[in-house]
C-alpha cells in the first residue's frame, strides 16, 4: 500500500468523529453566548468563528502544532517541551486549559494503545512526569506524525475540527440547521486556508493569541449552574 493512502487513512482516522478525544463535548464559550441570547444567528456565528481562526487558534494553537512537528524531525523533545509550556501558559481560562490538556492526554493515550512510537512515549512520560501539561494541539501534532500525517494537511485538520465542533455545538443548541451548518463550514474554508498559510512557518517566539472579550465570555461559561458543555 502507497504511503499515501495510509497517510490519507491516518487523516481519516483522527479526523473521524468516532475517535474519542472528548472535543464533542466542548463550545468553546458559545454555550452561554447562546444562554444570553448574545448569538441568534447562522452570520453571527460564522463571524465569532473567525474571530477564534485569526485571534487564537491559528496563531497559537497553529502554531504549536507546526513548531512540534519541526521539533520531532529535528529530534529535538527539549524544544516540544517549551512548546507545551509556552502554549499552556496562554491559554487563560482555567476551563479551557483544563479542558486542552484533558482531551490531549486523551489523544496520546489513545494512539499509544496501537502505536509504538519514540515521541509518544517521551511525551506521554513527561506528562507523567510534570515535565509537559499533554496541551491538545502540541498532542495533535505528536500523534498525527505518528500516523504518517504531513505538518500542512495535520494543521488543516486541527482549523477544521475546531470549526466542525462550534458548528456542531450550536446545531446541538438549536440557534442553526444542518444545511446552514454546511454553508459555514463552507464559507470558513478560505479563512482555514489563509489562517494556515500565515501560521505554518512562524517561530514558536512568535506565538501569539488576544481576544480577550472571548477570554471573558468563556470564564462567565464556568459560572454557569447547569451546562450542556465543558467549556
Amino acid at each position: 500500500m502507497s504511503t499515501d493512502i495510509f497517510e490519507q487513512l491516518g487523516i481519516m482516522q483522527l479526523s473521524d468523529s468516532f475517535f474519542p478525544s472528548g472535543l464533542y463535548a466542548t463550545s468553546n464559550g458559545l454555550e452561554i453566548l447562546i444562554h444570553d441570547r448574545k448569538i441568534k444567528t447562522a452570520d453571527e456565528l460564522c463571524d465569532l468563528i473567525k474571530v477564534f481562526i485569526k485571534q487564537q487558534i491559528g496563531p497559537a494553537d497553529c502554531v504549536a502544532l507546526c513548531n512540534t512537528y519541526d521539533f520531532i524531525a529535528k529530534n529535538d523533545f527539549e524544544k516540544i517541551i517549551q512548546t507545551d509550556q509556552t502554549l499552556y501558559s496562554m491559554k487563560l481560562v482555567k476551563e479551557i486549559r483544563e479542558t486542552s490538556t484533558r482531551s490531549g492526554i486523551q489523544l496520546i493515550k489513545c494512539i499509544q494503545s496501537f502505536k509504538d512510537d519514540k515521541f509518544l512515549k517521551l511525551y506521554s512520560d513527561s506528562i507523567t512526569s510534570g515535565n509537559c501539561t499533554g496541551v491538545y494541539p502540541v498532542c495533535f501534532a505528536i500523534a498525527a506524525y505518528s500516523l504518517g500525517v504531513q505538518k500542512e494537511q495535520a494543521a488543516t485538520m486541527l482549523l477544521y475540527s475546531f470549526t466542525v465542533g462550534m458548528v456542531g455545538a450550536a446545531l446541538r443548541m438549536g440557534i442553526i440547521e444542518h444545511f446552514e451548518a454546511q454553508k459555514i463550514i463552507d464559507e470558513l474554508k478560505s479563512e482555514i486556508a489563509d489562517t494556515i498559510q500565515k501560521n505554518i512557518n512562524r517561530n514558536i517566539s512568535e506565538m501569539w493569541q488576544f481576544a480577550p472579550e472571548i477570554d471573558i465570555i468563556q470564564i462567565s461559561h464556568e459560572k454557569l449552574a447547569e451546562k450542556m458543555f465543558i467549556t
